[in-house]
C-alpha cells in the first residue's frame, strides 16, 4: 500500500520538475534567444543540475518542442473559451493570432521550431508533424461547423480550406518578423475569412465584361539568383567549390546555419578547414553563396509555363511548385530551415530574406494589379492583400509538405486558391 501511495507522489514530483524546466526554458529562450541559451542556463534557472535536466529532456530541440507545445495548449484552451464559437459557427482565428502576437517570444520560437524540425531527423519532427495533423483536423471541423451555420459559403471545400488557412497563417507569422510594417496577422485573417463567406470565384456584379484586347504588361520577375556565384579559375578549384556548397546546403538544411561549423562542412567534403577557407573567406560568405546558388537552381528549372498575361504568370506558380517538389526537395528544405533561423536581425542571412520577401511581395502585387486591369482579378479583391496572402500561403504549404508530403499537395492547394482569386483567367482557360 505504501508503494502505491509513493507512486503518484513520485509522478507528481516528476511532472512539477518538467513544468519548472519548461517554464524556465520559455523565459530564457524569450529573454536571451533560443540559440544563445544553453541547457546549463535552463537548468540553473530551473534550480536543478544539468544532469537532472537531461533526464527529462535529452536535447535543447526537444525542450523547445515542449515550450511551443505549452503555447499550443494555451491556444487550445483560449479557443474553447471563445463565446458562441460552436453555436454560431464564428471562426475565432484572428483572436488567437492576436493572442500569439501579444505573447513575448511566441512568434520567434514557433518560427525556430517550424524550420528546424522540418528535417525528419530532428527530435521534434514527430511532434510538429502530429501538431499539423491535429490543427488541420480541428480547422476542418471548425469550417464544417461554419458552413453548417452559413458563415462560410456552402460550396467551399472544408478540408482544402483548412490546409490553406493553416498554411497561410504560418507564413504570415514568419513574414511579420521580417516585414512588421507590412504584415498584421489578425487583420489579414479577418480579411481572408470574409472571402470564405462568398462562393468560390465570386465577383461584384457577377461575370464582368470581356477582357481588354491588349493585356496589361506583365511585370518583370525579380532575379533572385542573378548574382553570379560561378567560380573562376581551374577546373579542380571550381569542382571543389561546388562540392563545398553542396555539402553546406545539406548540413544547413539538417542542422541549421548556426549549429553547423566550417570544420563539419570540410569533413563532409573530405578537405581540411584551411582548404575550405581558401575558397570561402568566412562562414558568412559561404552562406551567401549557398543562398544564391539555391536561387539559381530554382530559377533555372523549366516549369513548362509560357504565359502572356499576368494572371497566367501567377497561375504558373502552382506548376513551378510541383516541379520544385519533385526535383528539388533539398532546396525547399534549406530554404525553410534558413528562412526561419534567420529571423533575428543579427543573423547573417536576415537582410537577404527580408529583401527577398520585400521584392517578392512587390512583384506579386504588380502581377495582381495587372490581372485586375485585365479583368482576371475581381474588383473587390485588393492586389496588395492578395500578394501578401499568396506569399504566406506558398511558404506555409511548403512547411506542411516537408512534415507530411502525403497529406499536402502544394501545387494542388495553390491551384485551388488561385481558382478562387482569379476566376476570370480560369474562365478564359476553360474557354468560357
Amino acid at each position: 500500500m505504501a508503494t502505491t501511495e509513493r507512486g503518484p507522489t513520485r509522478a507528481a514530483r516528476t511532472q512539477r520538475t518538467r513544468e519548472a524546466i519548461v517554464d524556465a526554458a520559455r523565459e530564457a529562450f524569450v529573454t536571451r534567444g533560443y540559440r544563445a541559451t544553453s541547457l546549463r542556463d535552463v537548468a540553473a534557472a530551473a534550480g536543478i543540475s544539468h544532469t537532472g535536466l537531461l533526464r527529462h529532456f535529452a536535447t535543447k530541440d526537444a525542450l523547445l518542442g515542449a515550450v511551443v507545445d505549452q503555447f499550443e495548449r494555451g491556444n487550445a484552451t483560449a479557443l474553447r473559451g471563445v463565446p458562441g464559437l460552436d453555436e454560431s459557427g464564428t471562426l475565432g482565428y484572428a483572436g488567437i493570432a492576436r493572442r500569439n502576437q501579444e505573447q513575448p517570444g511566441y512568434l520567434e520560437l514557433f518560427a525556430a521550431l517550424t524550420g528546424e524540425a522540418s528535417n525528419p531527423r530532428h527530435p521534434a519532427h514527430p511532434l510538429m508533424r502530429d501538431r499539423y495533423a491535429r490543427v488541420r483536423r480541428e480547422a476542418r471541423e471548425d469550417l464544417d461547423a461554419a458552413i453548417a451555420h452559413g458563415t462560410v459559403a456552402a460550396g467551399r471545400d472544408a478540408a482544402g480550406e483548412a490546409i490553406r488557412i493553416i498554411a497561410a497563417w504560418d507564413g504570415l507569422q514568419l513574414l511579420a518578423q521580417y516585414l512588421p510594417e507590412r504584415v498584421d496577422i489578425p487583420t489579414a485573417l479577418v480579411e481572408y475569412l470574409k472571402t470564405l463567406a462568398l462562393p468560390v470565384g465570386w465577383r461584384v456584379g457577377g461575370r464582368e465584361s470581356a477582357p481588354p484586347r491588349q493585356p496589361a504588361r506583365v511585370p518583370t520577375s525579380p532575379a533572385f539568383g542573378a548574382d553570379d556565384v560561378s567560380p573562376q579559375g581551374y577546373r579542380v578549384g571550381r569542382e571543389r567549390r561546388a562540392l563545398i556548397i553542396e555539402a553546406a546546403t545539406a548540413l544547413f538544411a539538417r542542422e541549421g546555419y548556426g549549429d553547423t561549423s566550417l570544420r563539419e562542412i570540410a569533413e563532409r567534403v573530405g578537405v581540411s578547414k584551411s582548404t575550405l577557407l581558401h575558397h570561402f573567406a568566412s562562414k558568412e560568405e559561404l552562406l551567401s553563396d549557398v543562398l544564391h546558388h539555391r536561387d539559381q537552381q530554382i530559377e533555372s528549372r523549366d516549369d513548362g509555363v509560357r504565359a502572356d498575361s499576368a494572371a497566367e504568370v501567377v497561375r504558373g506558380i502552382a506548376r513551378r511548385a510541383a516541379v520544385n517538389s519533385e526535383a528539388a526537395p533539398g532546396l525547399i528544405e534549406v530554404y525553410a530551415v534558413l528562412s526561419c533561423e534567420a529571423v533575428p536581425r543579427d543573423h547573417a542571412a536576415h537582410s537577404y530574406f527580408a529583401q527577398r520577401f520585400r521584392d517578392g511581395l512587390d512583384h506579386f502585387a504588380a502581377l495582381f494589379r495587372a490581372a485586375h486591369e485585365d479583368g482576371d482579378l475581381p474588383a473587390q479583391r485588393d492586389p496588395e492583400f492578395e500578394a501578401l496572402w499568396l506569399t504566406a500561403l506558398w511558404d506555409g504549404l511548403q512547411y506542411q509538405w516537408l512534415y507530411d508530403p502525403s497529406a499536402v499537395d502544394v501545387a494542388a492547394q495553390l491551384s485551388a486558391h488561385l481558382d478562387d482569386v482569379l476566376p476570370g483567367s480560369l474562365a478564359n482557360r476553360r474557354g468560357g
